[in-house]
């Protein structure tokens, strides 16, 4: 696998984090194509955030092989990326239409 590979990975699991949460929590939804782009945009912002701690793509592929459990732990923290962001977006949504 290639550092992109891992990267394009990452993003289709904040995808799916942030599409099966709001599967699972209806009221967190704001449709399938909002959740898509929060999840990728979640993905992205936490993986890069948090990535320099040693589990972003260059970490993963730097002895020339696939480090499997820095490759899960990037897995996960994308997923919850995805989780993350559909919360955030929805609490923005929330405060932005309440009434002062």
């Amino acid at each position: 696998m290639t550092d992109t590979l891992i990267a394009i990975i990452s993003i289709f699991s904040g995808i799916l984090g942030a599409n099966l949460f709001a599967l699972v929590y209806k009221k967190y939804s704001v449709g399938f194509t909002g959740n898509t782009i929060t999840g990728i945009f979640g993905s992205i912002f936490l993986i890069k955030s948090f990535g320099r701690l040693g589990f972003g793509p260059k970490a993963i592929m730097q002895s020339g092989q696939v480090n499997s459990l820095l490759f899960t732990v990037n897995f996960m923290v994308s997923f919850l990326g995805g989780v993350l962001g559909l919360c955030f977006i929805k609490w923005l949504i929330n405060k932005m239409n309440a009434k002062n």
